[in-house]
């Protein structure tokens, strides 16, 4: 969800201003994905790196999530969308660990949308912990095992990557389970990425033929089943 500081730094704004906007665009795509029969949408909140951030920046981003939780968690319940914070939460304060942790237990049951956030993740992060815990457990870290124990095991992997603010590089996201993923690169910013912006990603996705190593005639059709994002 790229290009919250450049939308604000555009309007002369404060780059927390366009982090708030940011919140508001996630809420209206959350919405739309549940209108479009998407099955799971997972978005990149926080990475591992972001803590290399001005320290104003990176706090007012804390009390903007903590903010978050309790503002829109009721609403996300009442639609039906489960909640799952992705990544690692040993170095997050008391009051964001805890409203992780209720807002989970709060949605458990909800089925209509899964809502995965990443915050405090990333790719590498990800692999690492999967692989030492096969190691620990004293598994053999095999291709199926590293599956069960990756911190998105709960879903299969994205369908669709969408970035915004026109960058076209992984940034360290998903980078196991984006392995077939298919990508769609807007230029617009991620405030102003919108309904017709969702669903023109949606329709150029759904025009690409995914071989996954096979050849046109052995694909046959696509699956039809509800998107990951």
């Amino acid at each position: 969800m790229d290009g919250n500081g450049r939308w604000a730094s555009k309007r002369f704004l404060p780059r927390i201003a366009g982090h708030k906007k940011g919140v508001d665009a996630l809420r209206r795509c959350v919405k739309t994905c549940g209108q479009r029969g998407v099955g799971v949408l997972t978005v990149f909140a926080f990475s591992s790196e972001n803590w290399n951030r001005p320290a104003d920046e990176v706090s007012g981003l804390m009390d903007l999530f903590a903010m978050a939780l309790v503002r829109e968690v009721p609403q996300l319940q009442a639609d039906g969308v489960q909640l799952h914070f992705v990544g690692e939460r040993s170095g997050l304060s008391q009051k964001v660990a805890h409203g992780i942790e209720q807002a989970e237990l709060a949605t458990a049951s909800n089925s209509r949308l899964i809502l995965n956030i990443c915050f405090n993740y990333g790719g590498r992060w990800d692999i690492i912990q999967a692989a030492s815990k096969l190691a620990a457990q004293g598994r053999s870290i095999t291709e199926r095992a590293m599956n069960e124990v990756m911190a998105l095991a709960h879903v299969a992997d994205p369908d669709l990557v969408i970035r915004t603010g026109a960058e076209q590089r992984i940034s360290n996201f998903l980078l196991w389970q984006t392995a077939y993923s298919e990508f769609h690169f807007s230029d617009k910013l991620w405030p102003e990425f919108d309904e017709e912006a969702l669903d023109f990603a949606i329709a150029d996705f759904s025009r690409r033929e995914r071989r996954f190593g096979k050849t046109s005639d052995q694909v046959g059709g696509q699956p039809d089943n509800a998107i990951r994002i």
